[in-house]
């Protein structure tokens, strides 16, 4: 059995917010949510999608920090800054092209999703993944991808000239090897409203 990880299928998602509500209540959040709902484009749909950290293979986050507060697990995982070394100055925020990292001035720290690492270092789903009622937010293998979607997972987008490829994979329509996004945006707006047309016909 392959490797689970984490996929992201916003075609799915019905905005109910239980993967934020869930995110607060994981042990080490404090009970703060790293995660939300992003709303695609209000004036033409009400789609919503989530945000989680994408735990890139080589992370502009961590790149950026002068401090070497971010860290990544040898298996993939880009943790939250680390409270000693964090010194707010926000480069991380500016520098993720997925617009993730977020600094709480309350915290005086840049706080993101961190894949609940204390949960899936030991082999448990994310707390996110265990509430959506509509899988919108999935934990599992590429075998149980392939026999239960309809799209393609992608873990690579090209923001202007750089690849970056991700641990965290969103769910594209069939055909789709890698996302090509103009703005600094999760993806376009354009190209999410499409995969919720094509995925619900």
């Amino acid at each position: 059995m392959s490797e689970r990880r984490l996929y992201i299928d916003p075609s799915r998602c019905i905005g109910c917010n239980a993967c934020v509500e869930a995110c607060s209540e994981c042990e080490t959040h404090a009970g703060f949510s790293m995660i939300h709902l992003e709303t695609i484009q209000r004036g033409d749909t009400v789609q919503t999608t989530p945000v989680v950290c994408m735990h890139c293979d080589d992370p502009a986050c961590a790149a950026v920090c002068p401090a070497d507060a971010i860290k990544r697990t040898p298996d993939g995982a880009v943790q939250t800054s680390l409270k000693p070394r964090c010194i707010g100055c926000s480069n991380c925020v500016f520098a993720c092209p997925f617009g993730v990292p977020k600094y709480h001035a309350g915290y005086d720290q840049m706080m993101k999703c961190d894949l609940c690492y204390d949960r899936t270092s030991v082999g448990k789903k994310p707390m996110c993944a265990t509430v959506c009622p509509s899988q919108a937010i999935l934990y599992g293998t590429p075998e149980e991808i392939a026999q239960g979607r309809r799209g393609t997972p992608i873990n690579e987008f090209v923001f202007g000239g750089t690849t970056v490829r991700t641990k965290v994979s969103l769910m594209m329509p069939h055909g789709t090897d890698r996302l090509d996004v103009k703005r600094s945006a999760i993806v376009r707006k354009s190209d999410l409203i499409q995969l919720a047309r094509v995925q619900s016909e």
